[in-house]
């Protein structure tokens, strides 16, 4: 019988992180919300911390991999690189690179069509942009 274990799922953009969480066997995201960013540093650790408290069993970290869309890198690829290992770092679980072209696209338009409202604010498209991310992977790797 397989384990059961959590999978955290990261946007990570210039001004929020969004955050997802999955688990490896419905392989279904589900948003859990943002924090904020600097110029690619990451100021809040303790609240990620909470985080893995509240999750004991997060095994892995999928963090979008911003790519141009012919697949090159681009400027903040190098600093999403180094959040990743910094991360790794301190929460020693697996991270994984995975790539988020069209993520926040297709987070866009998921909740434009869920939605009787159409007013929404950038946190939950971020955070809806991590869930994306999340289930792109766990198609492809569980």
């Amino acid at each position: 019988m397989n384990k059961c274990f959590y999978i955290l799922g990261l946007d990570v953009g210039t001004l929020n992180v969004g955050v997802a969480i999955s688990q490896n066997v419905t392989k279904i995201a589900y948003p859990l919300g943002t924090f904020k960013i600097f110029r690619g540093i990451f100021y809040n650790w303790g609240e990620m911390d909470k985080i893995f408290d509240e999750w004991k069993l997060i095994h892995t970290i999928v963090v979008g991999l911003p790519l141009n869309m012919d697949g090159t890198e681009q400027n903040f690829t190098f600093e999403v690189k180094k959040f990743s290992n910094r991360l790794q770092n301190r929460f020693n679980c697996r991270v994984v690179l995975h790539d988020e072209r069209l993520s926040t696209f297709e987070a866009r338009c998921e909740l434009l069509n869920n939605r009787k409202n159409r007013r929404f604010n950038k946190k939950l498209i971020d955070a809806k942009a991590a869930a994306v991310i999340l289930e792109s992977w766990l198609q492809q790797e569980i």
